[in-house]
């Protein structure tokens, strides 16, 4: 049985709690520009804010304008994207801003509902930007809501099942504010991802700092952390990948870029092989005595732990590319430590690379 909670009272105490004590000072507060609004939602999805915010501002310098971003070539938006992770995310963002200026006429849409047909924006991301910028009645529910929500209201439904998900948008939308929508719409938004991230914390909630905490019903039963339920989890995985470093005289590294589904989709890699058999079956003669392994390492990914095997090989000034290594139908070639800066590149095969140029 959930306890009932007065609407207005839940979502006046979120509201004066964000003026007094919520965030203020990120970069992408303090406007109702919803290209900046957007990025941000985009880039804080599953990444922490600190990690956010170099990308964030390089990306604005870069593309201040969503008609720039749409402008620009994958590649290059591949390339500031790099070491953020989630690349589709970044994929999503250049066809999104396509989108908005194409059908849109460089405009975003002013409410959730349409804001939802655009690439890679899903129900809470358009919410939050239809709310910030729009002040649109509309409830959100990304991970720290959900936790601040369910907590409140005792909200102990396994959140794994499509059903209980459903129930917990409906309770959202009655808790949401009804006066003054304008400026309480975007403070109250504000305000419960600013509870959920600082005081409703996954462990150890400060609850004794906490606004609402007279109405929340896992405090009341002691047992805060039990929030949220959610029984289906994501088992981790491992991966071994062996790595082909071809390199000729000149320091200029063969790379090619990855099909966009699957691991790394749409950066430029070094080529990837299966395992360290596979890739030794494919090598010509011709490379037998100018080929060794380097040290094998890991690069952990939020669900899966890869273990990287390098293997370099080294190539004459006019030696191409055998057929055998080199994947068809994908763009590759011959890259200078120059030209490495301006490719999106997976974070590890960088680092891989930034090493040798500092050796």
């Amino acid at each position: 049985m959930l306890k009932p909670i007065p609407p207005a009272s839940f979502a006046n105490e979120i509201v004066r709690w964000q003026q007094v004590h919520g965030r203020h000072s990120l970069p992408w507060q303090n406007t109702r520009d919803p290209y900046r609004v957007w990025l941000s939602e985009i880039m804080l999805q599953q990444t922490q804010v600190a990690t956010v915010l170099d990308y964030y501002d390089r990306f604005l310098a870069r593309f201040p304008s969503v008609g720039d971003l749409a402008a620009a070539p994958q590649d290059e938006v591949l390339a500031l994207w790099s070491g953020l992770g989630y690349y589709s995310r970044a994929r999503n963002l250049h066809r999104c801003a396509q989108d908005v200026m194409a059908l849109h006429g460089g405009q975003f849409p002013h409410s959730a509902e349409q804001l939802q047909t655009l690439p890679g924006i899903g129900r809470s991301t358009a919410a939050a930007i239809a709310s910030f910028c729009f002040s649109e009645r509309v409830a959100i529910l990304d991970g720290n809501v959900k936790r601040v929500l369910t907590r409140v209201l005792g909200f102990s439904a396994d959140l794994a099942q499509g059903a209980n998900e459903r129930a917990l948008w409906s309770k959202a939308t009655e808790l949401l504010p009804h006066e003054n929508l304008a400026q309480a719409m975007p403070r109250y938004t504000q305000g419960l991802m600013d509870l959920g991230a600082t005081i409703c914390t996954g462990r150890q909630p400060k609850c004794l700092l906490c606004p609402v905490q007279n109405l929340c019903s896992a405090l009341a039963g002691g047992n805060p952390e039990k929030y949220p339920v959610k029984t289906r989890k994501l088992k981790r995985s491992a991966q071994a990948l062996s790595l082909l470093w071809a390199q000729k005289p000149d320091g200029s590294v063969w790379l090619e870029k990855r099909p966009d589904a699957g691991i790394w989709g749409g950066l430029y890699c070094l080529p990837v092989f299966g395992s360290d058999e596979e890739l030794k079956s494919r090598l010509p003669p011709s490379l037998d005595h100018r080929f060794e392994a380097l040290p094998t390492f890991v690069h952990v990914l939020t669900h899966k732990d890869l273990h990287l095997s390098p293997w370099i090989a080294g190539f004459e000034a006019d030696q191409p590319m055998p057929v055998a290594l080199a994947c068809e139908n994908r763009p590759a070639g011959w890259f200078s430590p120059a030209a490495w800066p301006a490719l999106g590149l997976p974070a590890p095969i960088r680092k891989l690379l930034a090493q040798d140029c500092a050796a």
